[in-house]
């Protein structure tokens, strides 16, 4: 059960297992992809706590590594689970310029950035644009369609 796996990583980073920390860990682990705070709000229903309480809450749990922060869009900021990600570099976000949907890309690996102006980079968020595999099928087919259209 997800909220046993939520207990046991509080347990892990001993933090006291509170029923808010306990239920925004348990939304988090079951999101399919990096959730805002109104998000996780919904998925706790009547049971959310309020803004601040939830806000509060993901700052322990960055603190700890178990959440981090995925990407900031539009001025809200998404959170999802630390594990695949490291001190330095965390996997990169894929967001669809048609849809919105953003997804994790866990399997792709990008080596760090350099610089050679004195900049020391500590930390690699790296967040690709572009059309998923549904709107680019959809692209394609609607480009087909009109090219034969008028080929015919």
């Amino acid at each position: 059960m997800t909220t046993d796996k939520a207990e046991e990583l509080l347990a892990e980073v001993k933090l006291r297992r509170t029923r808010q920390r306990v239920d925004i860990l348990t939304a988090l682990i079951n999101a399919k992809a990096p959730v805002n705070q109104a998000q996780i709000m919904e998925s706790l229903g009547k049971s959310s706590p309020n803004k601040v309480t939830i806000y509060r809450v993901l700052e322990s749990l960055i603190e700890t590594g178990i959440v981090h922060q995925a990407y900031i869009q539009d001025r809200c900021a998404y959170y999802e689970l630390g594990h695949n990600c490291t001190a330095q570099q965390c996997h990169p976000h894929f967001t669809c310029i048609s849809c919105k949907e953003t997804r994790c890309m866990k399997d792709v690996e990008l080596p760090m950035a350099k610089s050679s102006d004195g900049f020391v980079i500590k930390h690699q968020q790296v967040r690709l644009e572009g059309l998923c595999p549904n709107c680019s099928q959809a692209v394609e087919g609607s480009t087909g369609n009109q090219a034969g259209t008028t080929n015919g």
